[in-house]
Order: structure tokens, then C-alpha cells, then sequence
């Protein structure tokens, strides 16, 4: 029996140490803390960042209020590159901090590792001296005894022994849950650092059509205002010809809408597509489009919901689906429409456009998830500034062609699009949530 009490002397004496240095507040190590110095740095440099972009928005929303002259095209795009460039910084930031994190958990992952295995040897002896006295009865432990006050000592100990092992596995279940918590988020830490990797790619991009695109205005105005207003007088005249055309063939298109393919009107099935919303245009028959009929190839309503954001911000996956097409009409000559568009369907029966975009961050077949980045606000096609165009079809009533399959007078080519009889189109705001 002093066997037995010297191992649980010595053992509840070191256990609790033990087993408190496997709680994360208590977590000495210097190494530790000097991540969690740096952490705190890198915080405070992200929320600089932040003032910074925001103080970039501000002067976005100044230049894009001016009269359009080249000057203001320019300086806008100048105001659209350092928005970029500080976005890239905080990217590069939020890497930092996030590797910074892993580390910490990595570390304290194998303090936690090294505190479990001490403990699952002190509580090895523990049972390994329980075993060895463990066949003696009640009677036999008596008869070992002269005084009766000496076998109450000994069952007390005893039982305060296998006590102190139950309240010490117990610990050590803790310690094991703690372990794998950490593991859990080590692996959502690597999962976050991927994403922001991706980001941080896609943002160099910009950074890089940004600047083509300065390029491009002053080679083909020659820093003239004149040919600057001449250039979009040109677009506008082939806009309105190529939308009216399109409108044409898409009022051809037979398509018979079953209500019961899709979700009833009134019934919130997607996540907003940005993160902060500003809606400068609705669906239908708005004000500006009963103005503008020719912008919209004589048909005076509006197919979609405009969301205001400064170029460069993530689109995002309202809800889980499959990209069916991405398209550039950008990229043949003439096409003066959706710009970088993409085209998700939904297994709800309704599928989802985003035109104007600047960067398409996702490729014909791939699944996204809802939030997933899927590309980022541009000003490409014909659009007035940076915005996000959001049209929702009846999936079964829209198709991709090519503009030369629906072009008659046009010098638009083989540029492909989405087109959809005018009863696939539905009001987005349907199936958003309040606004």
C-alpha cells in the first residue's frame, strides 16, 4: 500500500501542473508570445489599410460624379490603381497575419501533444500501482491491519486513489478535445490562407488590367477630348443597334414559364451578391430606362438589378450552383454589351448572370459555393462606371449564342451571350433578402 500512496503523492502532485499547461491562457512559451506580438502588429497595419481604402472610396465616388471627359476617365482609373494597390497590401497584410496564426496553433498543437503524452504516463502508474493491489479484498486488507483506525487509513486512500485517476482522465479527455480544436483550426487557418493567396493573384490582375486599360484610352484618343467624345458617341450608336437587335431575337424566342419549376415569388433563396449594397438601378420599367429606351434596344424596362461598388470589389455566389458560361465581348471588336459576364445555374430552376466585371474568377463547369468569390466589379462592355449588372433567368428559358447568329446589320462578331425569351426574365429582388 506505500507503493500505492507514494505514486499518488507524487502523481497528484505533478498532474495538475501538467494538465494546466494544456489550457491555452496559460501558455507561457516565449515563442508564442512573440507571434501573438506580431499578430497584434499586423492587426493594427490592417486597420490602417482599411482608413486607407475607405478614403479611396470616398475620392471614387467624387471623380465618377464629374462630367465624363477624358481628364476624369484618367483620373479615375489613377484613383481605381492605388485602390488597388492598398487592397493588394491588405491582402499581403491578411497573408502575413494568417501564417503568423498557424504558426501559434502549429506550436501550440505540439505543446498540447507533448502535455498529453506526460500525462498519459503519470496516469499509466497510476493504474500499473492500482493493478498490483488491486486482487487484495475488503477481509484480506484488514487482516493486514493490527488497528481498525489503520485500515480505514488505507481504503481511504484508496478510494481517494481511484478517484484523483477518474477526475485525471477526465483531464486528459480536455486536453484531447482541446488538441483536436486546434487542429480544426489549424486546417481552417490553411483553407483561409488559400483563399487569400487566390485573392491576392486576382487583385495583381487588376492591377494589371487597370493599367492596359489607361494605356489603351490614351493611345486611342490621343489625349485628345475630342476623340474622346467622339469615341463614345461611336459606342453609343453601335450599343443601341446590337441591344436592339438582341431584344428583336429574343422576343422570337418561345417560352412558356411554369411557376412550379422555380421558387415562389417572395421566397428568400439568394445571399446578396456583395457585401455592402447600394442599388442604383431595379428590374423593369424604371424611370431611367423609360428615359433611355434606345439604351435598352427600344425596350423600356430594365432585365436585371445594377449594384453600385467600386471596380476591383468581390462578387460572390448568392447560392450553391454550376458555372454554365463565362464570356468577354470585350474581346471581339464592335460588341459593345455585357463586358466579362458569367452565367451560374441553380438546381432551385433558376440561373444567375453578372455582367461588367472586371475579373472572371471562375471557368465553364466549376461548382461554387454560396459566398464563394466567383469575380470582381469592372467597368467592361458599355457601362456608365464600375457596377455589377444581376439578371435571374428561368434556367430552362436562357441559352449562350454567339452575336453573329442574332446580328443583321451590326459589326459585332462571334462574341457569345446570354439571351432569354422575355418571360425567363425575373426580378432579382424576388429572391433577395429585404432590402
Amino acid at each position: 500500500m506505500n507503493t500505492r500512496l507514494f505514486v499518488a503523492f507524487i502523481v497528484g502532485v505533478s498532474l495538475p501542473s501538467i494538465f494546466y499547461s494544456a489550457i491555452p491562457s496559460a501558455f507561457a512559451n516565449s515563442e508564442i508570445e512573440e507571434l501573438r506580438d506580431q499578430i497584434e502588429d499586423r492587426s493594427s497595419r490592417l486597420s490602417e489599410i482599411e482608413a486607407e481604402i475607405a478614403r479611396y472610396n470616398a475620392e471614387l465616388q467624387e471623380v465618377g460624379a464629374e462630367k465624363k471627359t477624358l481628364q476624369s476617365a484618367i483620373n479615375k482609373l489613377e484613383v481605381e490603381r492605388k485602390k488597388v494597390t492598398a487592397e493588394i497590401a491588405k491582402t499581403e497584410t491578411e497573408i502575413t497575419f494568417t501564417d503568423l496564426e498557424i504558426n501559434k496553433l502549429i506550436l501550440e498543437i505540439s505543446k498540447t501533444e507533448k502535455d498529453i503524452k506526460s500525462a498519459e504516463e503519470a496516469i499509466g502508474a497510476i493504474i500499473r500501482a492500482e493493478y498490483k493491489d488491486g486482487d487484495s479484498s475488503l477481509v484480506e486488507i484488514l487482516l493486514r491491519h493490527e488497528r481498525l483506525s489503520d485500515f480505514w487509513t488505507a481504503l481511504q486512500a484508496h478510494e481517494s486513489l481511484q478517484h484523483m485517476l477518474a477526475l485525471k482522465v477526465s483531464e486528459l479527455d480536455d486536453a484531447k478535445n482541446l488538441l483536436q480544436t486546434k487542429r480544426d483550426q489549424n486546417e481552417e487557418k490553411r483553407s483561409d490562407l488559400s483563399s487569400l493567396k487566390a485573392k491576392y493573384s486576382d487583385q495583381n490582375e487588376l492591377l494589371v488590367n487597370n493599367r492596359e486599360e489607361q494605356s489603351e484610352l490614351l493611345e486611342i484618343t490621343k489625349s485628345e477630348e475630342r476623340n474622346y467624345q467622339q469615341l463614345l458617341a461611336s459606342q453609343e450608336e453601335e450599343r443601341e443597334q446590337i441591344l436592339k437587335e438582341l431584344r428583336d431575337f429574343e422576343s422570337q424566342l418561345q417560352f412558356i414559364l411554369d411557376p412550379n419549376t422555380i421558387p415562389a415569388p417572395g421566397t428568400r433563396v439568394f445571399d446578396w451578391p456583395l457585401t455592402n449594397i447600394i442599388v442604383t438601378q431595379f428590374f423593369g420599367g424604371t424611370e431611367f430606362a423609360a428615359r433611355n429606351a434606345a439604351a435598352y434596344g427600344g425596350r423600356p424596362y430594365h432585365a436585371g438589378v445594377d449594384f453600385g461598388a467600386a471596380r476591383g470589389t468581390p462578387i460572390m455566389a448568392p447560392l450553391t450552383g454550376t458555372v454554365r458560361a463565362v464570356g468577354n465581348t470585350d474581346a471581339v471588336p464592335g460588341c459593345y454589351s455585357w463586358g466579362k459576364w458569367t452565367l451560374i445555374d441553380h438546381a432551385n430552376g433558376l440561373s444567375t448572370m453578372y455582367a461588367h466585371q472586371d475579373l472572371i474568377a471562375v471557368s465553364p463547369g466549376q461548382k461554387v459555393n454560396t459566398g464563394d468569390i466567383i469575380g470582381y466589379i469592372g467597368n467592361t462592355g458599355f457601362s456608365t462606371g464600375p457596377h455589377l449588372h444581376f439578371t435571374v433567368y428561368a434556367k430552362e428559358g436562357v441559352s449562350v449564342r454567339k452575336f453573329n447568329e442574332i446580328k443583321t446589320v451590326t459589326s459585332c462578331g462571334p462574341a457569345s451571350t446570354p439571351v432569354a425569351a422575355v418571360e425567363a426574365y425575373i426580378d432579382p429582388m424576388l429572391y433577395l433578402p429585404p432590402y
